[in-house]
């Protein structure tokens, strides 16, 4: 009932044509495998966690557990289908709930990923989970997908480290903490969120470890967590166990048109016929369009990231102030960042527009093949910055060993806003994308909203103030001025 269900949505828009009918598979796919192009605190009782036990040693934790995401060989698929009724372009926390979502629709799904499942952004991010200083038009789908969070391990049938620990800004500086109440605050209450400024001794019980001399902190209790290496690469199991085919070392090159609309996809191994295409790529989202003549306005940035080893609790949240970004990690160790040197500046193997061109040949190797997983040089001020930040605000952490660091590029939109719509100018082609440095945690808001835009299915969330159109209009665009900027790389 659900696939014929929406089958009739996809008739009824005009986007379902006789590709979508096949399911066989051809195109084989030669066998050898691909070289890696990539450059060389107690929290509530009523969250279902526990954090590993700390008295073990650090050892048994692999040395590379976040990285291994995205450092291991490229193996080609063996086969691709021949068609599909939907192919996603990206492997990220996005393309996978939005497939994940249309298998449960009963929609047969392709998923192409140019490397490796969440190889990107979606494992590289800080894993917050929060609702806390978000714009106005991001809160319904954030509330959704706070919903989906809670239960996705039990959905799923896999752990993503989700737990709900509260989020904190915290400063020095009174005028901060007045502004982020002005602005924040009235939208939490709209939205039935119990954000509330904190001091003193409230804030010293979720920072106990912190001897930084804050004024105070704006803080909302019902917002989380999860493990970003966890997160992705589970949902796109639960996809694939749910009927999806997920394709990875399979880049897409291009479109495939027929009258106009959307016919297929060509892919470095053949094409897949299909009447519907979402191009889900992150950062390769802008060069992806830009070689179909579409335009979305993205800046990028680098960020860097630690993680240490398991140590001691000194605090009970997420927490951001100028100098640090910190939570504790379902391992016991932390993962920490320096917002403050996040950088432009970016290393030789990104993709520069000033030498990738606007278009390619579609018969030859595509600049996705050429760098199949952006890995960044982390930033070495940021690591200094980190430490030091450490060895003042958590004196505790002062000297903990960092197990791993790493950097990863974050792309944003011109008001930090993600794009979901439909393309005006090739029917049967969506964008999702521009999930701005904060599209880890509404991830599976985000994809629930993307199936549902494909297939009719409602969802509950308004689309409208998403569409790329926005960006042609004559007022001026801003985000709203309720959080630190720097926060908003999470």
């Amino acid at each position: 009932m659900k696939l014929n269900h929406t089958r009739r949505n996809l008739i009824r828009t005009g986007l379902l044509g006789a590709a979508a009918l096949s399911t066989g598979c051809n195109s084989k796919v030669p066998g050898e495998t691909h070289k890696d192009t990539t450059f060389p605190n107690p929290i509530k009782d009523k969250t279902k966690h526990s954090y590993q036990d700390l008295s073990r040693s650090a050892e048994t934790i692999p040395e590379n557990i976040v990285s291994q995401t995205w450092s291991k060989p490229f193996v080609p698929p063996q086969t691709i289908p021949s068609s599909a009724e939907v192919v996603i372009i990206g492997g990220g926390i996005l393309g996978v709930s939005t497939a994940w979502f249309l298998t449960q629709q009963g929609v047969n799904v392709v998923l192409c990923e140019k490397g490796h499942i969440s190889g990107e952004q979606s494992s590289r991010n800080w894993g917050w989970v929060r609702q806390q200083g978000r714009d106005i038009r991001e809160m319904p789908m954030m509330l959704e997908s706070m919903k989906i969070w809670h239960e996705l391990s039990a959905d799923i049938g896999e752990d993503v480290g989700f737990r709900e620990t509260g989020c904190m800004y915290a400063t020095k500086n009174e005028d901060d903490l007045n502004r982020w109440a002005e602005n924040w605050l009235p939208i939490a209450k709209e939205y039935g969120l119990a954000s509330r400024v904190i001091a003193g001794d409230e804030l010293r019980h979720y920072a106990h470890g912190a001897l930084a001399p804050w004024k105070g902190a704006l803080y909302t209790p019902s917002d989380g967590c999860a493990e970003p290496h966890k997160a992705a690469p589970a949902i796109a199991r639960a996809a694939e166990r749910n009927g999806a085919t997920i394709l990875t070392t399979c880049a897409v090159r291009g479109l495939e048109t027929e009258a106009g609309r959307v016919s297929g996809v060509i892919t470095e191994y053949g094409v897949i016929a299909a009447p519907i295409v979402v191009c889900a790529a992150g950062v390769w989202a802008s060069m992806f369009c830009k070689s179909l003549g579409l335009s979305i306005p993205q800046t990028i940035v680098r960020g860097t990231v630690v993680r240490t080893v398991p140590s001691e609790s000194v605090l009970d949240s997420c927490i951001w102030e100028q100098n640090i970004g910190i939570r504790r990690r379902q391992d016991g160790g932390y993962s920490v960042a320096n917002s403050a040197s996040n950088d432009y500046s970016i290393d030789s193997d990104f993709m520069h527009e000033s030498t990738t061109p606007a278009q390619w040949s579609l018969d030859s190797e595509s600049p996705f093949e050429k760098i199949r997983v952006l890995n960044p040089n982390p930033n070495p001020d940021a690591i200094s910055s980190i430490r030091e930040s450490l060895e003042t605000i958590f004196p505790g952490l002062g000297n903990i060993k960092f197990a791993e660091v790493w950097a990863g590029i974050v792309e944003s939109t011109a008001d930090a806003v993600p794009v979901i719509d439909q393309s005006e100018k090739i029917p049967g082609f969506y964008i999702a994308a521009g999930l701005s440095g904060h599209g880890f945690g509404i991830g599976p808001g985000a994809g629930k909203a993307t199936a549902g835009m494909l297939t009719g299915k409602e969802t509950g969330i308004d689309l409208s103030a998403f569409q790329l159109s926005r960006f042609r209009e004559e007022t001026t665009i801003k985000a709203l001025d309720n959080l630190p900027k720097s926060a908003s790389i999470s």
